[in-house]
């Protein structure tokens, strides 16, 4: 039987184990995965006691970073973003891969953003990298970034550089004076983007699409503005699972990823956590 977790600090909220054990079953696997809480301190050691029945491993914050060094190899991605959300182990070597940069494409195109002509992100952080790979991916060469606390996005500005695209850094209060914008995409925790909610909801179809990466509590005020401001809306689960998926895939070799199978999963547990998700 061949094992895999998602790894982070804290991690119980995690969705991921709902995940990958619906693609499992749909596929005909005897596996499992779990979720595991490990900071930084304890990562080292907890890698180093793996036995060839692990396939793979999820991470979540504050390990994307932090698993760098640990990698016997790094792929593109997760070099260009600095940061790995996923091992996959591979006849003893630890090999990292970012798949929240094509998670991100993918949710996107399904939302109906084929390309992007201009795109403003809130947040500065791990998340934000990701964001710049999957805006590069879809055409956009130039960024515009609100940052919360602009001192802090020394990582952001090195991913940006190393991909090639051109960022324009920007205070935090000051979205009012890029919109309207064709892609709105927020990084930012649940209830950070509450206090710019209300300048989404002051304007007349401020971006034609607003991706938020949160998916629980849904819908965010965010959201909620930019739909009533006449915005398409694409939600965090989208991406969770489209980046679950190419997990999946990397993890087990098999592809496709049973994507509907695990949305479905995905949905029906927020359902259970919450009975009033629309």
């Amino acid at each position: 039987m061949m094992r895999a977790a998602v790894l982070g600090s804290p991690i119980a909220h995690s969705l991921s184990p709902v995940l990958h054990r619906a693609a499992y079953a749909t596929l005909g696997l005897d596996w499992t995965y779990e979720a595991i809480e490990c900071d930084e301190e304890r990562l080292a050691k907890f890698l180093d006691s793996l036995d060839r029945s692990w396939a793979g491993l999820s991470l979540t914050m504050p390990l994307k970073r932090a698993v760098l060094p640990l990698l016997d190899e790094v792929s593109g991605a997760a070099t260009a973003v600095g940061g790995a959300n996923t091992v996959v182990f591979r006849e003893g070597r630890r090999v990292g891969h970012n798949t929240d940069v094509g998670g991100m494409v993918d949710a996107l195109r399904d939302g109906g953003v084929r390309g992007v002509g201009s795109a403003a992100v809130l947040g500065a952080g791990a998340t934000a990298c990701s964001t710049l790979a999957a805006l590069r991916d879809l055409g956009l060469t130039g960024v515009d970034v609100l940052a919360r606390n602009p001192s802090r996005a020394r990582d952001l500005l090195a991913a940006a550089d190393r991909l090639g695209v051109s960022v324009r850094l920007h205070p935090w209060d000051t979205l009012t004076e890029l919109l309207p914008t064709e892609l709105l995409v927020s990084t930012v925790p649940s209830g950070a983007a509450d206090g710019v909610a209300p300048v989404v909801a002051g304007r007349t179809r401020p971006c034609e699409t607003l991706f938020d990466v949160v998916y629980d509590p849904w819908p965010t005020k965010l959201a909620t503005a930019a739909q009533a401001a006449g915005c398409r809306v694409v939600g965090g689960l989208s991406l969770l699972v489209r980046q679950a998926a190419r997990q999946a895939e990397l993890m087990t070799g098999l592809v496709p990823a049973p994507v509907e199978a695990m949305r479905d999963a995905g949905e029906e547990a927020l359902r259970r956590r919450s009975p009033h998700r629309p």
